[in-house]
């Protein structure tokens, strides 16, 4: 079976609906090296009253326990959503070579939508990435998970 983007993404949707499933925004996050998935995440804010447990932050923190490093050099994250400012700083820090992200966000996408985080020229490392993948099924998981919690109101 050839393991492709969408693929990886797919285990991505998975665990968004895991954290979906614990009322927590939908978002997942998996890291993928040498073409096997090395760690995965969801949302945990409201679960651990944590600010900084967006999914891609304890994906890192998953596969630096697992390696033993915070490089984590060659490796490439999924994420149903593209990353907000702090996520894109975390994923260039740990050295991630290629994002694959599926919604864009328009409010605080921090690979194009808003900001240009993972590609800027400053920083010591520099992400590639390509957006939309699976996006449709992406976005809707999200605008589902909104639109009932408006309703709930």
């Amino acid at each position: 079976m050839v393991k492709d983007k969408e693929y990886f993404m797919n285990f991505a949707l998975k665990e968004a609906m895991k954290g979906q499933a614990y009322d927590e925004v939908p978002v997942g996050a998996v890291i993928v090296l040498d073409g096997k998935v090395l760690s995965r995440a969801y949302n945990k804010k409201e679960t651990l009253n944590r600010c900084t447990a967006h999914a891609e932050i304890l994906a890192i923190e998953k596969a630096e326990k697992k390696l033993g490093t915070w490089h984590l050099d060659g490796a490439e994250m999924y994420v149903t959503l593209e990353p907000c400012p702090m996520c894109a700083g975390a994923i260039v820090g740990a050295r991630i070579k290629k994002l694959y992200f599926g919604a864009y966000e328009p409010k605080s996408g921090s690979a194009e939508s808003r900001f240009s985080v993972l590609t800027e020229s400053g920083l010591n490392h520099s992400t590639e990435y390509e957006g939309g993948v699976l996006s449709d099924r992406c976005a809707d998981l999200l605008k589902n998970y909104f639109k009932a919690k408006r309703k709930a109101k």
